[in-house]
């Protein structure tokens, strides 16, 4: 008796985000031409299109403790950089909670869009600006903070000691890196994922973690694989 064979399973259909990144042309994820394509072609999947919610509480929670001593918060304000900046869309709200904002990103295609979203002719447009993370070129040494949001995750790892060695140099003691960590131990990427260990080997002892969450609005290509943490320099 012939055993009947099933018929093969249809592939699962892929997402529209998926498509586009298909057809782009294949390079180097340290170089800009490869973000710029994506920008260009509005395949930029890990975009969330507005403001987590984990970082909309830290900066809530931050404010009512600036409040408490209020001598500090009106003698100075607190400086954030935000590296791989992409769209930008937490500059706004960085902006009007009295931060000084530096947003950089090395992609011109993404300044660009950035620069739209946040209103061409505007003062937020300015906190905007074409930059590498890695060059000197930062509008100052050091900031009470960065924001670390779909940037670590797009750099190949052969980038990630340079990474963490310029992290320890733009903040200084008593600053705090805040953000979005993504954790897969696949190989392939962007995003390239961090494996069990990894984050905390490039980081100590230069800071100390105080907080780990999972988020709870992760965009599709992140859910489930990535965390919210803040660390304190030391």
């Amino acid at each position: 008796m012939m055993m009947k064979i099933p018929a093969p399973m249809p592939p699962i259909p892929s997402t529209p985000a998926q498509q586009k990144e298909s057809r782009l042309p294949k390079a180097d994820p340290a170089a800009p031409e490869f973000w710029n394509s994506r920008f260009e072609a509005a395949a930029t999947p890990w975009d969330q299109g507005g403001v987590p919610q984990c970082l909309e509480q830290y900066l809530k929670q931050f404010q009512e403790g600036r409040a408490i001593h209020r001598a500090h918060a009106e003698s100075t304000r607190p400086s954030v950089l935000i590296p791989g900046c992409g769209s930008a869309h937490e500059v706004q709200m960085f902006a009007d909670l009295g931060w000084e904002v530096s947003a950089i990103d090395f992609s011109s295609a993404a300044v660009a869009q950035a620069k739209r979203i946040l209103g061409a002719h505007t003062p937020l447009a300015g906190m905007v600006r074409e930059a590498d993370f890695f060059s000197a070129a930062l509008g100052k040494e050091q900031f009470d903070l960065v924001y670390e949001r779909a940037f670590l995750c797009a750099l190949p790892r052969r980038l990630w000691p340079d990474w963490a060695q310029q992290i320890t140099r733009v903040i200084p003691v008593g600053g705090r890196l805040i953000g979005f960590f993504f954790m897969d131990e696949a190989e392939k990427g962007p995003p390239f994922g961090l494996g069990a260990g990894e984050l905390e080997a490039m980081l100590t002892p230069h800071f100390t973690p105080l907080q780990v969450l999972d988020p709870v609005d992760s965009v599709a290509v992140f859910a489930g694989k990535e965390t919210w943490q803040v660390w304190v320099r030391n």
